[in-house]
């Protein structure tokens, strides 16, 4: 293919993915920024975790986007008694037409292209853990044998930050599988009214498919292979390193830290950065996306001292301190 034919071809997925973008921006009314973060996540290639109340529309977005992008999509609602095998799949003994018995692999629900985890830290860690190998090697491995997912493949999963009761914290290395923690907030008085509106007047217009799993894989390469200035490099990876707890011994932000971020977060800032400047009109990411992406990049990634959270500290005030020093 010629470089002019590249070239419109990238156009044209563009355009068509803006198309997409806006479709999702229509059916969640002032919930852009969130719909941006979501959207940079797959993007990106990667999962995402959504953190929100109940009824802020979590659900409808991941609906939305897997609709609008041609994903094949799949929720599980995590309980406590949910078990890997309702997430993977199992294996079952069945007998052929002559007698003869043999094991026959039945696909979970894991095998798609957008996977929902409703109140992932409702299951229990043995059943979050499952999720582990399916996010980072895209595959699972059920008896001994090894399956591959279909591609893409994103998690975007929901947690509500205040119902504590019977939920299981994730452990650390399973937070570090998603890219981003994307926090979401209660729309202005403007945007609620307009979806009140929108919901509860005459038919709600129907989400309508406007690109595909193949337009998205073959976007997400573009995406990877975007120029990277050394100075952005150079800002995303002083950024993560000065918030681990062996940062330089001036570093005032040392002691408020228990753990910190590591390669993966470097990692993650400057594929997310690809992807948000993508989105953002720009042929390059630039230094105010590795702003506007430590938060939700890097929140998920480290945690606080004892002392530091006694004294009211927040994770989100560390990391834009860590941010306005660059």
């Amino acid at each position: 293919m010629s470089k002019k034919a590249a070239a419109k071809k990238t156009d044209n997925l563009a355009n068509d993915f803006m198309t997409a973008r806006k479709q999702v921006q229509k059916f969640l009314l002032g919930q852009d920024r969130v719909i941006d973060l979501t959207l940079t996540s797959i993007l990106a290639g990667g999962h995402a975790v959504l953190v929100g109340l109940p009824g802020l529309g979590k659900t409808r977005l991941v609906h939305t986007i897997s609709t609008v992008l041609g994903l094949d999509s799949r929720r599980i609602q995590c309980t406590p008694d949910l078990m890997p095998a309702d997430i993977l799949g199992s294996e079952i003994l069945q007998q052929d037409e002559k007698g003869q018995r043999h094991f026959k692999f039945i696909k979970g629900p894991v095998f798609c292209q957008l996977l929902m985890a409703d109140e992932i830290n409702r299951a229990s860690p043995r059943t979050q853990s499952a999720l582990l190998e399916a996010m980072q090697e895209r595959r699972v491995t059920i008896a001994g044998h090894s399956h591959d997912l279909p591609a893409p493949f994103h998690v975007l999963a929901t947690q509500n930050p205040l119902e504590q009761e019977g939920t299981y914290p994730l452990p650390e290395a399973q937070r570090d599988r998603f890219l981003m923690q994307i926090d979401i907030t209660y729309p202005d008085f403007k945007d609620e009214k307009a979806m009140v509106l929108a919901t509860t007047a005459g038919v709600e217009d129907k989400v309508k498919t406007l690109f595909s799993a193949d337009q998205l894989m073959d976007l997400q390469s573009e995406i990877r292979n975007m120029p990277l200035g050394d100075k952005i490099l150079e800002t995303a990876l002083k950024l993560v390193t000065s918030l681990r707890p062996d940062a330089g011994q001036d570093n005032p932000l040392k002691e408020l830290i228990a753990w910190g971020p590591g390669p993966r977060a470097s990692q993650t800032l400057v594929q997310t950065a690809k992807a948000y400047a993508f989105l953002n009109g720009r042929e390059a990411p630039v230094v105010e996306d590795i702003e506007t992406l430590a938060v939700p990049v890097l929140k998920h990634r480290m945690e606080l001292t004892l002392s530091a959270r006694a004294d009211g500290r927040q994770i989100d005030d560390v990391i834009l301190n860590a941010v306005k020093a660059l």
